[in-house]
């Protein structure tokens, strides 16, 4: 018995060697050091927290990502998957220890008498036998595969982690663009509104000047037309609005969601976050949850190749049971009935037509394709970060522009209106301004809206903000991706 444990514990000893396949490291990859389009003067190091759309400062935004953060179907599936693999990563580590079984076979049988062999008269022909044992039978982890298969789970686990976080920057992301495209669609629907009643206005002129016979029938005609054109254009907003507070609803899990209308056509810019410090790009491998996410598939893909490899090797597993057998229950534990049984199992493939050769290869061509959605996912979050620094900075730049656009636009409309009513030009020319100055306003308000837009973007890209330390993070990400 001494010798059989003694041999137990060098066998486990030995399971402690290196595990087979290859260690992780992260995939060298060559980043900028900066953004082309960033300006010169982004490396402020100012903290962003992670409730960015806090930084609008409105309190209906707040309270819609709120509850689509704690009400969204998406996220609850999220944090179910969360659970399922803290589950999975506890089942593995368990196969780490060894699995007691209680087993109990109580047994009456009979033999027969009529064999070829005599039965002795003293054995009797119906018997009983009680058998009660503790059994275990556990794999020692002398290859690394058990090792090997926690490593896969642990990434695995920490990747439905990261992937929560891709929802949530994703939910509140989506609740701040619709929530800004539904409050420019207000004032849209208010520029609507106020186009409507002029043109309602201008028709009843140009009707009271035909009646008088100073306007023609070609001038209530273009006017009429230009009033149902701006119903048509109100109604298509109202639609569209409908349809915004529609997907809010969804998103923040109350169907029965309504918004007032606000007046967004009058209110400044809300305040936009500062430009990201100098180094970020590194720094993305750091923070994007998308980016961790995907490297944490990438160490999961390595460690399957230990697992695949380690099927060619022989399987260790240690058997033993302990116990008591017995044909009555009063002798059953007595030291007469006393059993016991310890052993080794070693199962090696001798011939398996090249199958376990065949799944080492696929876990590495799988590896290969972690690696490259890994690539993949940081070249998209660079080149997403590069639109949105492109697409906010532009729309700042052309705030100025679209502003001067609606005022000569204005002007141009009042000078058509003198112009007509003092008889020097046709009711042609004051329609041309009045879809100039609609079309002046509408844009300056989309403008507007694609500066958020942009902002939102911009934030979701870098992962939901940035800490006064980024730089410091970027190097060191650098460093241990092989960056410049």
């Amino acid at each position: 018995m001494k010798r059989a444990l003694h041999a137990a514990l060098s066998v486990a000893l030995l399971g402690g060697c290196a595990a087979v396949g290859p260690e992780y490291q992260r995939p060298a990859l060559d980043l900028p050091g900066a953004y082309a389009d960033a300006p010169a003067d982004a490396g402020s190091a100012a903290a962003i927290r992670p409730e960015w759309w806090k930084l609008y400062g409105d309190r209906q935004l707040d309270r819609l990502v709120a509850d689509a953060l704690a009400r969204n179907a998406d996220m609850r599936l999220a944090v179910a998957r969360i659970e399922e693999a803290d589950a999975n990563l506890r089942e593995a580590g368990a196969a780490f220890l060894p699995e007691v079984d209680l087993g109990a076979v109580p047994m009456r049988s009979r033999i027969s008498s009529r064999t070829a062999t005599p039965i002795p008269s003293s054995v009797p022909l119906v018997r009983n036998d009680i058998r009660l044992s503790l059994g275990t039978s556990f794999e020692l982890d002398f290859w690394g595969k058990l090792r090997r298969a926690v490593e896969a789970t642990r990434a695995l686990a920490l990747g439905s982690r990261y992937a929560k976080e891709v929802v949530t920057l994703s939910l509140a992301g989506l609740a701040t663009q619709a929530y800004f495209s539904l409050r420019s669609l207000d004032a849209q629907t208010a520029l609507a509104r106020s186009t409507l009643a002029s043109r309602e206005e201008a028709l009843n002129m140009v009707r009271q000047r035909e009646q008088g016979g100073i306007a023609s029938d070609l001038d209530l005609n273009q006017a009429e037309l230009a009033r149902a054109d701006a119903a048509a254009q109100l109604k298509e907003f109202e639609r569209q609005r409908a349809l915004i507070e529609h997907q809010l609803a969804t998103l923040t899990g109350r169907l029965g969601l309504t918004l007032p209308t606000g007046d967004f056509l009058g209110l400044p810019l809300p305040p936009l976050p500062p430009l990201p410090p100098a180094g970020l790009p590194s720094a993305l491998l750091e923070r994007r949850p998308d980016i961790r996410q995907a490297e944490q598939q990438l160490i999961a893909s390595n460690a399957q190749i230990g697992i695949a490899r380690a099927a060619m090797f022989p399987t260790i597993s240690l058997t033993s049971y302990y116990g008591g057998e017995s044909a009555a229950l009063s002798s059953l534990l007595s030291s007469g009935g006393r059993i016991w049984s310890l052993g080794f199992g070693l199962a090696l493939p001798v011939f398996d037509a090249g199958r376990y050769a065949a799944g080492a290869q696929a876990a590495e061509a799988r590896q290969k394709q972690a690696v490259a959605a890994y690539q993949k996912s940081v070249e998209t979050a660079f080149r997403e970060v590069a639109d949105a620094l492109v697409s906010v900075r532009q729309t700042a730049a052309a705030e100025q522009d679209q502003q001067a656009r609606v005022q000569a636009a204005r002007n141009a409309l009042r000078l058509a209106r003198l112009r007509y009513e003092a008889g020097y030009s046709a009711y042609l020319e004051v329609l041309d301004a009045q879809r100039s100055a609609n079309d002046a306003e509408l844009a300056f308000l989309r403008n507007r809206q694609a500066h958020l837009a942009a902002s939102v973007d911009l934030m979701k890209a870098l992962g939901g903000g940035w800490s006064a330390d980024s730089t410091q993070i970027s190097n060191a990400a650098a460093k241990a991706a092989g960056g410049k």
